[in-house]
């Protein structure tokens, strides 16, 4: 096998025994795809209701028969939603790079867990992100791996506990990308993360730091998780059962009392019933029984977004606050943190397992 480069300086492969005429063929990769939820390109009202209309579309998310929902959608949520959205997203803005947050850490992460990796892997590797909703899209990173030669794909959703609204809608999209190529990588997608002791680790440290920061400790840590229907953990989404093994974990880790710690859910959409106890309701609850000093922590977001930035540090603040509480403390998601990137990666290796040598092998 010979390698030479193309005018574009992206090494290709040769063979003795192919054709003169025969197309270039890329070096062999292992990719590594990270997947976040998403972000709207913009806070305007188009923008917001382009993000909105494929994000309420998936029926992943909003399982209700389409002849019911789609009326309902179109007609009254995307005529109304995307103004009130787009203000809140207005309030977190990145304006200097003119992005969401969620997407200027997500590009952080992938940078450093590209470090990482490639400290370890070399060039044999390709890491990249992409979000199931808006852009860049699964499907044109997808596309870009299997150009750059990744002929093995390990597809890592970026939610610690796993649900069908959002860890497995991540991995439907990236199916129905990998069957629209032709030549189609073998592919593994990383389980949910939420009970890897090293992702545990790093929330107690993110913890441990934001009270040794404080004048006064918090009476309680609210775990404040992303909401699903009630109806969803009756049919067998195992979110509830993963959420509250996060926070027993944590506690363990922390070694701290029943007390010191608790699970509420937050985003409610709709009127139907979802997990409980909603976490607007229940700081306020805490507050009136006199728990004056909250901090509160949102284990579910791998990055901090609209629901952590603008829903818990602003809207939930203010409910605890109304109901009498005095010191509200919002401990920020792992983020690019350090020890949340090399857990991971750590995940990320151990699903890389047996791939690299063969991976990147060169040859047809």
């Amino acid at each position: 096998m010979m390698f030479d480069s193309n005018p574009d300086g992206a090494t290709q492969a040769k063979t003795p025994h192919m054709p003169d005429d025969h197309p270039h063929v890329r070096r062999e990769k292992v990719g590594v795809l990270l997947a976040n939820l998403g972000t709207p390109d913009g806070y305007d009202y188009w923008s917001m209701r382009r993000y909105l209309n494929e994000f309420l579309s998936d029926k992943r998310v909003i399982d209700y028969s389409p002849w019911v929902w789609q009326p309902l959608l179109q007609v009254v949520i995307l005529s109304k939603r995307p103004f009130s959205s787009g203000e809140a997203y207005k309030s977190i803005w990145n304006e200097e790079k003119g992005e969401s947050p969620l997407m200027t850490i997500t590009r952080s992460q992938t940078a450093k867990i590209r470090a990482l990796l490639k400290d370890r892997f070399g060039d044999a590797i390709e890491v990249d992100f992409c979000m199931r909703y808006g852009s860049p899209s699964t499907k044109a990173k997808v596309r870009k791996m299997s150009e750059l030669g990744c002929r093995r794909i390990v597809f890592f959703p970026l939610y610690p506990q796993y649900s069908g609204a959002t860890t497995a809608t991540a991995n439907d999209h990236f199916f129905r990308a990998l069957m629209e190529e032709k030549w189609q990588p073998p592919a593994r997608t990383v389980p949910a993360y939420f009970d890897r002791p090293s992702y545990i680790d790093a929330l107690a440290k993110s913890v441990e730091r934001a009270y040794a920061a404080l004048e006064n400790t918090p009476d309680i840590l609210v775990c404040s998780y992303h909401g699903v229907p009630q109806r969803y953990l009756n049919e067998g989404d195992p979110y509830h059962c993963h959420c509250l093994k996060t926070t027993r974990l944590l506690k363990e880790r922390l070694g701290w009392e029943d007390s010191q710690i608790t699970s509420t859910f937050q985003s409610r959409f709709g009127p139907e019933e979802w997990l409980r106890p909603y976490t607007v309701e229940e700081v306020a609850r805490l507050a009136k029984n006199g728990k004056k000093r909250i901090a509160v922590i949102a284990p579910a977001f791998s990055a901090d977004c609209i629901e952590t930035l603008e829903e818990i540090n602003e809207e939930i603040r203010e409910s605890f606050e109304d109901a009498g509480g005095q010191e509200f403390t919002y401990i920020p998601c792992l983020n690019d943190d350090d020890a949340h990137m090399s857990a991971l990666t750590e995940a990320i290796v151990e699903n890389l397992g047996g791939w690299l040598d063969a991976g990147t092998r060169p040859g047809l």
